[in-house]
């Protein structure tokens, strides 16, 4: 399930669109990232010949399953990791940038390690307040 970064990203972006409006197209993921159009579609042709998305007559962008899952997990990372820093005292915009280098290279056992740490430390705070 390894892909490149940019593919990530892109499901990703593709991902958080499609919860915030009922219909994904290129121009709105070019406007989203700031890249150009046809780079963006350059993107689409290759996720969707790698099946990570379908593009419909109207040039609706969806995911695929396999492309779904691999956002969603990347999402997750995401903001586990954004949030996290941001909990140590990292400034929020700071936080956020380095998540998004992060979530790209951690593997999943340092990510299941930082999620299970981050799950105990929510615990016993829950424990403190009680």
């Amino acid at each position: 399930m390894k892909i490149q970064e940019s593919a990530e990203n892109y499901l990703e972006t593709i991902l958080i669109l499609s919860q915030r409006q009922p219909q994904v197209r290129s121009i709105d993921i070019a406007t989203e990232l700031g890249f150009s159009k046809p780079s963006v579609s350059v993107a689409m042709k290759n996720l969707r010949e790698n099946g990570y998305v379908t593009v419909s007559e109207h040039g609706h962008i969806s995911l695929t399953e396999k492309g779904l899952q691999i956002a969603e997990t990347i999402y997750e990372r995401h903001t586990l990791l954004s949030s996290w820093l941001e909990y140590l005292g990292v400034d929020s915009e700071i936080a956020v940038q380095d998540a998004c280098r992060i979530e790209h290279v951690i593997s999943p056992e340092s990510f299941q390690a930082i999620k299970t740490h981050v799950a105990m430390g929510k615990n016993n705070t829950q424990k403190q307040k009680e």
